[in-house]
C-alpha cells in the first residue's frame, strides 16, 4: 500500500517562480542532491536530507534561463542554458556563471537530457537531438528541422532501454498530438499520430512514460480529467511510415475537468502514479497516488496553499511547489497486492515499508536498487535465480496471453491484448484472436461480473472475426445491451443471422435516449440534418416531392384533405429527424446489414409496434432527405443509400401493416408512405409513355442511313 508522509519545506527561501512556476528538479550525481531552476536567473543545489543549499549560481542581469539545470553523471559537471542558445557548464567549485565554460548554438535549444550510464543529450525546438560532446566540438553546426512548422514540442523523456539511450518527446499541431522516438543505436526516429479516441476535442495537460522492454507506456492526464495510455513499440515495424496510435482509458475522473491552476502526473513505479490536481470542482488541490494495475485511489494529501501545477518525482521523494515555496513529500509503497491496494493488508509486527524504485532496468549492471544486501547470501539466491530463469524455454506472446485471459484482471487483459497486437502478426494470428475471444466469452459466462468490453472491442477491430466463428460474442453483448459492441459486429461480421438482427434492433429502438448519450458509438454514417439547407423550404412543403409532377394533379382528394389539415407543429415534425444521432447510427448500422427478406420476415413481425412505426417515421424522414438533391443520395461517410431505405420500408410494412393500421398515430405516417408510392406509380407511368415515343424516334433513325455529313430534322411528338 502506498502512503505519503509528513512534507517538509525545502528551503525557506521564496524562490523566483513565474506564472508558470519552476523550470525543473533534476537529479544531482549524489542521490540526495538535486538542482532547482527557478523560472527567472538562479540554478541553487539542495541537499534534502539537510534540507539547506549547498550551492546557488546565477546569470547575469538581463540575461535569463530558458532551459533547467542539469547534472552530467559522466563529469559530474552542471549544464544550462539560458538565453535559448547560450550553453555553460560548470562545477561546484565555480562561483559565477560569467566566468565558466561558455558555447553559443546555431539553434534554440529545448531541453537538456541526462541520465545515468550515458553523455547527456541535446534537444533543439526544432526537433533535432545532438549529443553534447559532438555539439561541444562545433556549437555553430547548422541543426536540421525535423517537426513541421507550427509544431510545438510539449513534453520529453529520456530512458534507457538494453543499455541504449531511447529519447521520446510529444509534439501538439492544432489539437493534434505526435509522438517521435528516437532509438540512438541505429539512429532510427519514428514518428507517430497519437488519437484521442472518444473525446477529441480534450486537451492533453500532463504527460508521463514508463518502459520495459519491449513498450514504451506514455501516460497522460486530460482536460476531461480521465488518465489515458498509450502504448508505443520500441522497435517499430515500419519505422519510415508515420503508423497512428490510439489511447485507451486508464482511470476515470481522477481530477476535475476545471482546475484553475493546471494539473500534473508522474510514474511512481509500474503500478503507481501520482496526481496533482483538484478532485472535484470546488475542492482544495490534492495530491494522490493510484495503483493503475488494481484502479484503486491510495493515499492523497490536500495542499490549501495551492501548487502550480508541476510534480516531480526522484527516488522516495515528489517535489512540487505548495503556495511559493519548494516542498518535499516522502514517498513510501509495499509490493503492489490486490490486498494492499484496497488497504487490507496485514502487518505482523512492524508494517515493513520500504522504498520501491521508480522503474527497474534489468540492463544496467547496478542492480537500480533491487533491495538486496550485499552479502554472500544475497549473491547466491541472485545466481541460482539467474541460472533458474536462463533455463526456462520462453512462452510465446499468444501462449502468455492465453493464459492471461483466464486469471488477471480487466484492466491487465486490456494491456497484454494492445501488447499483443502491436507485435508483427504472426502465421497463427487469426487462430490466437479466435482462441482469445473464445477464451474471454467462456469467462463471461462463467463470471457475470467479468465483461472486458474494451478487449473484446480491439478484437473485433482486427477485421479478422466473423458470427460463425464466436456466436456468443452478439448473445452476450444482447444480454448486456452494449450497442456500441453490437454496432461494431454489424459493421464488422458478414453472416450475422436474421434473427440477431432483429434482436439488435429491438435493443436499438427500445434503448432510452439517456442511455445512449453515455454510450460511444461510431457516428460517421449520420448526418448534421440540422445544418442542411433545404430545412427552411422542406418545412413549407405540405405534399411530398413527385419527381418533378405538380402535387394539384394528385387525385387522391381525401389524403389531400388530411395532409391540408395538419397542423404546424406535425408539418415540423415531419421534416426534424424523429430519433437522435446516436440512435440514428444504429438504426444505419441496421440498415447496411445482409440478409434474406424469407428469413427476415417472420422476426420483424415480434417487434412492438410502436418500435416499428419510429423505425418507419425515420426511414421516411432519411427518404425525404435523398429527395432534397438530383443524385437521391445522403451526405455524410457511408450513408444508408435510397434502395435499403425503401427495401426496410416495404419489410416492415409487409411484416407488420395489420397492426400498424390500428394504430392512430401511425395513419399520417401511413398516409404520407400511401403518396410516396402513389407519386413513384405516376413517375413510372410518364417513363412508360416516354419509352413508347423513344422506341418510335430509334426506328425511325434505322431507317434513315443515307444522312450527309450534316443535317437538320424536325420530329413532332403527339
Amino acid at each position: 500500500m502506498a502512503a505519503l508522509e509528513e512534507e517538509f519545506t525545502l528551503s525557506s527561501v521564496v524562490l523566483s517562480a513565474g506564472p508558470e512556476g519552476l523550470l525543473g528538479v533534476e537529479q544531482s550525481d549524489k542521490t540526495d542532491q538535486f538542482l532547482v531552476t527557478d523560472s527567472g536567473r538562479t540554478v541553487i543545489l539542495y541537499k534534502v536530507s539537510d534540507q539547506k543549499p549547498l550551492g546557488s549560481w546565477s546569470v547575469k542581469q538581463g540575461q535569463i534561463i530558458t532551459c533547467p539545470a542539469v547534472c552530467n553523471f559522466q563529469t559530474r559537471e552542471y549544464i544550462v542554458v539560458h538565453d535559448n542558445k547560450v550553453l555553460r557548464i560548470w562545477n561546484n567549485e565555480d562561483v559565477n556563471l560569467d566566468k565558466v565554460f561558455k558555447a553559443t548554438l546555431s539553434a534554440e535549444v529545448y531541453r537538456i537530457l541526462s541520465v545515468q550510464g550515458t553523455e547527456p543529450l541535446v534537444l533543439f525546438k526544432e526537433g533535432a537531438v545532438r549529443g553534447l560532446e559532438a555539439l561541444l566540438a562545433d556549437p555553430q553546426q547548422k541543426i536540421e528541422t525535423v517537426i513541421s512548422d507550427e509544431e510545438v514540442i510539449k513534453w520529453t523523456k529520456f530512458f534507457i532501454v538494453f543499455r541504449h539511450p531511447v529519447l521520446i518527446f510529444i509534439t501538439e499541431k492544432h489539437g493534434n498530438y505526435f509522438a517521435y522516438v528516437q532509438m540512438f543505436n541505429s539512429r532510427i526516429l519514428t514518428k507517430y499520430t497519437l488519437l484521442l479516441g472518444q473525446d477529441e476535442n480534450s486537451v492533453i495537460e500532463s504527460f508521463t512514460a514508463s518502459v520495459d522492454r519491449k513498450f514504451i507506456s506514455l501516460m497522460s492526464l486530460s482536460s476531461d480529467g480521465c488518465i489515458y495510455e498509450t502504448l508505443i513499440p520500441i522497435r517499430p515495424t515500419d519505422p519510415e511510415k508515420n503508423q497512428t496510435l490510439v489511447r485507451s482509458l486508464l482511470l476515470k475522473a481522477v481530477v476535475s475537468g476545471n482546475t484553475r491552476n493546471g494539473v500534473a502526473l508522474t510514474a511512481l513505479d509500474q503500478d503507481h502514479i501520482a496526481v496533482l490536481g483538484s478532485p472535484q470542482a470546488a475542492s482544495k488541490e490534492c495530491l494522490s497516488v493510484w495503483n493503475i494495475k488494481f484502479q484503486t485511489l491510495q493515499t492523497s494529501k490536500e495542499l490549501p496553499q495551492g501548487t502550480s501545477g508541476q510534480l516531480w518525482y526522484y527516488g522516495e521523494n515528489l517535489f512540487m511547489l505548495h503556495g511559493k515555496s519548494l516542498t518535499v513529500i516522502p514517498y513510501k509503497c509495499e509490493v503492489s497486492s490486490l490486498a494492499g491496494a484496497l488497504g487490507k493488508l496485514k502487518h505482523g509486527q512492524d508494517p515493513g515499508t520500504h522504498v520501491m524504485p521508480r522503474f527497474v532496468n534489468w540492463e544496467t549492471p547496478q542492480g537500480c536498487g533491487l533491495g538486496f544486501q550485499n552479502s554472500e547470501q544475497s549473491r547466491r539466491i541472485l545466481r541460482r535465480r539467474k541460472i533458474e530463469v536462463s533455463l526456462q524455454p520462453e512462452v510465446p506472446p499468444s501462449k502468455q496471453l492465453l493464459s492471461t485471459i483466464m486469471e488477471d484482471s480487466e484492466k491487465h487483459i486490456e494491456v497484454e491484448v494492445r501488447k499483443f497486437l502491436a507485435l508483427k502478426q504472426t502465421p497463427d494470428f487469426h487462430t490466437v484472436i479466435g482462441d482469445t475471444v473464445t477464451g474471454l466469452l467462456e469467462r463471461c459466462k462463467a463470471e457475470p461480473s467479468f465483461y472486458p468490453r474494451n478487449c473484446l472491442v480491439q478484437l473485433i477491430q482486427t477485421h479478422v472475426l466473423s458470427y460463425s466463428l464466436c456466436p456468443d460474442l452478439m448473445e452476450i453483448a444482447l444480454i448486456k445491451k452494449d450497442v456500441q459492441l453490437l454496432q461494431l459486429c454489424l459493421q464488422q461480421f458478414p453472416d450475422i443471422p436474421e434473427s440477431v438482427t432483429c434482436a439488435c434492433l429491438k435493443i436499438f429502438l427500445s434503448i432510452g435516449d439517456d442511455s445512449l448519450q453515455e454510450t460511444d458509438v461510431s457516428m460517421e454514417s449520420v448526418f448534421d440534418y440540422s445544418n442542411s439547407v433545404h430545412d427552411e423550404k422542406m418545412e413549407e412543403q405540405t405534399e411530398i416531392l413527385q419527381n418533378g409532377f405538380s402535387p394539384e394533379e394528385d387525385k387522391c382528394s381525401n389524403c389531400d384533405q388530411e395532409l391540408n389539415k395538419k397542423p404546424q407543429d406535425e408539418t415540423k415534425e415531419s421534416t426534424s429527424c424523429p430519433v437522435v444521432p446516436k440512435r440514428a447510427a444504429l438504426l444505419n448500422a441496421i440498415l447496411h446489414s445482409a440478409y434474406s427478406e424469407t428469413f427476415l420476415l417472420p422476426h420483424l413481425k415480434d417487434i412492438p409496434a410502436q418500435h416499428i412505426t419510429l423505425f418507419l417515421k425515420y426511414l421516411y424522414f432519411l427518404y425525404l432527405k435523398c429527395s432534397e438533391n438530383a443524385t437521391m443520395t445522403l451526405p455524410g461517410i457511408n450513408p444508408p443509400t435510397l434502395n435499403q431505405i425503401m427495401d426496410w420500408i416495404c419489410l416492415l410494412l409487409d411484416a407488420n401493416f395489420t397492426v400498424v393500421v390500428m394504430m392512430p398515430e401511425a395513419k399520417r405516417l401511413l398516409i404520407n408512405l400511401y403518396k410516396l408510392v402513389k407519386s413513384q406509380i405516376s413517375v413510372y407511368s410518364e417513363l412508360n409513355k416516354i419509352e413508347v415515343s423513344f422506341r418510335e424516334l430509334q426506328k425511325l433513325n434505322q431507317e434513315k442511313n443515307n444522312r450527309g455529313l450534316y443535317s437538320i430534322e424536325v420530329l413532332e411528338l403527339f
